[in-house]
């Protein structure tokens, strides 16, 4: 049995939802997200509160249970609060820079690497080591924060590269004479 399906979305003042047949809508002070509900599940909208239950106790049914509880607290929290990722970037002459709409990247490769932030996202530079991510759907905030890490993730031996705030590395001892 899920458990985190058992527990109902609460929706936060200022949000507004809206479920016309297998489509759910959040609209919040930040934009506007939409869902197709699966059809394992049935979803129901009533005092402020999403409830999310199985149609039958089938295997699929109840994997989809939870999932989709998650995807619409997602979209609530994505319209009310927006979610963001923040990357550190550690070695010498690393650092990111914005141009407009273009991330500038140096991460010691023989050219600079220009990433494009998509729209619906969100990047702040605030020092050249530190970059913010922010948007409201968090598939995309967490997919466009990965790519950039992957320019450069971090190595084991002197731990240089792109790497989430907080984020451990697990430390490699060099080779012995």
């Amino acid at each position: 049995m899920s458990r985190i399906g058992n527990k109902p979305v609460v929706v936060p003042d200022g949000v507004t939802i809206e479920l016309v047949a297998r489509a759910l809508t959040a609209k919040g002070k930040l934009g506007e997200l939409s869902m197709t509900v699966v059809e394992q599940v049935d979803i129901s909208h009533a005092d402020n509160q999403i409830v999310v239950t199985p149609k039958d106790q089938s295997k699929v049914a109840r994997s989809m249970w939870g999932m989709q509880r998650s995807l619409a607290q997602n979209l609530v929290t994505g319209v009310s609060e927006g979610f963001t990722k923040e990357l550190e970037i550690q070695g010498v002459g690393y650092r990111a820079a914005l141009q407009g709409k273009i991330l500038k990247l140096q991460l010691g490769h023989s050219h600079d690497i220009d990433f494009p932030i998509p729209d619906g996202i969100e990047i702040e530079c605030e020092r050249p080591t530190a970059i913010k991510v922010t948007g409201i759907d968090k598939q995309k905030v967490g997919q466009v924060a990965a790519v950039i890490r992957s320019y450069r993730p971090p190595e084991p031996y002197k731990g240089k590269g792109v790497r989430y705030v907080g984020e451990y590395i697990f430390r490699k001892e060099g080779k012995k004479k």
